[in-house]
């Protein structure tokens, strides 16, 4: 492990690039005689720079994947900056928030439809029958992973409502807020509803399911629900709650919060060395090489393919962004047919199967004040890293 060294306590929110940013980079695999050089890597190096110096994020943590290696791992910045400053480290553990869709709760509906639990086109209410109420009778588990359903984007917060059974009452009491199928709205309800019918077909609670089933086959260990007190040192800080108290720990998402931190849509905590781990399975299973990945490649080929109605421009996969306004991460360069998705905290993973790469960006944004923002980031990076991968594309 790199040891980093001392952040002196500075004027300025933010911190130039750490010198251990320099040495991570340079552990990526190195050309022998004979092999093709070593991406460069230098542009992409410049923009995660920039992003600390101009405030868009504290710190970040970035990897770049390709032909089956990691080609480039960088650091820059602070993990926390209140209230004791901290460098940022490859092995801190982020919220992912959104991300939980779909690396925990799609690929969890996915392995049930694959013991033919389920047909995706089925009614959701068939499972869940409270869940037909106000107009939803209709609406379909492929609806619902593709974001299609027309159910609203939150549950409503203005109330002060606490725990899982209370949101799931309120999930079975929404109204549509438009005729299913007829657009495309990202809702975390949609996601909402499928952990609790992952829970309900399998007895088991999310959290629990997740562990068993998808985060230990692929030796993901430092990812969970719900993390331990023994991390907390590791974890990067996101924003103040309700109450002024900093989250560490403690999912961001407010409505995953009320739920005790375990939810469809968020509430995943994990690491650069762990997603690394599932991107690579997820390329490597859906090109159908050997992979720990714990669905079958044309399962994969179903989720990352175009699975939006018949029509519809906005082209969503079963839990994956392919092209919506929400895909600026992919960039300029990686071509329609990767497919990603970004969370809200500031992570984002995006997935070229063509190349064979993948673009992870973790960062804290929301660190301390909730005014950092990472959309150009993550657009720039990616579009950097393609270039330096795949130069023909330029």
């Amino acid at each position: 492990m790199h040891v980093f060294p001392a952040v002196p306590r500075l004027k300025r929110r933010h911190v130039l690039m750490l010198t251990g940013a320099a040495t991570l980079a340079a552990t990526a695999p190195r050309a022998h005689a004979g092999q093709p050089p070593a991406p460069d890597m230098r542009d992409v190096d410049r923009r995660l720079q920039q992003a600390v110096t101009r405030g868009e994020a504290p710190g970040v943590v970035c990897a770049i994947g390709h032909d089956r290696q990691v080609v480039h791992r960088a650091v820059y910045g602070r993990r926390a900056v209140t209230p004791v400053p901290e460098a940022m480290t490859w092995d801190t553990v982020f919220d992912m928030a959104s991300l939980t869709k779909p690396v925990i709760t799609a690929p969890g509906v996915m392995q049930l439809w694959e013991q033919g639990r389920f047909g995706l086109d089925d009614p959701v209410s068939r499972y869940l029958p409270q869940f037909a109420a106000a107009g939803k009778a209709a609406i379909t588990i492929r609806q619902l992973l593709t974001h299609y359903s027309g159910l609203p984007p939150d549950l409503d917060l203005t109330h002060p409502w606490q725990g899982r059974d209370a949101a799931f009452r309120l999930t079975m009491e929404t109204a549509p807020a438009q005729p299913p199928g007829s657009g495309f709205v990202y809702s975390d309800i949609n996601f909402i509803t499928l952990g609790f019918l992952i829970e309900k077909l399998t007895g088991m609670t999310l959290d629990a399911y997740a562990t068993r089933f998808i985060l230990a086959p692929l030796g993901m260990r430092q990812s969970r629900f719900l993390p331990p007190g023994t991390w907390s040192a590791r974890i990067a800080p996101t924003q103040a709650d309700e109450r002024g108290q900093m989250l560490r720990g403690r999912v961001n998402d407010p409505s995953a919060r009320r739920m005790g931190g375990v939810a469809g849509h968020a509430g995943l905590f994990s690491t650069a060395d762990d997603m690394c781990l599932y991107a690579q399975a997820l390329l490597d299973r859906r090109a159908g090489r050997p992979s720990a990945y714990p669905l079958r490649p044309d399962t994969l080929m179903l989720m990352t393919t175009a699975q939006q109605p018949q029509g519809r421009t906005d082209l969503r996969g079963l839990g994956w962004d392919i092209a919506t306004h929400y895909s600026s991460v992919r960039g300029d360069r990686f071509p329609v047919g990767s497919f990603g998705h970004t969370g809200f905290t500031g992570t984002s993973l995006w997935l070229d199967p063509d190349s064979d790469s993948y673009v992870l960006i973790l960062t804290s944004r929301l660190h301390p004040d909730g005014h950092g923002n990472v959309v150009r980031l993550r657009h720039d990076v990616a579009t950097a890293a393609a270039l330096a991968l795949i130069p023909s594309r330029g």
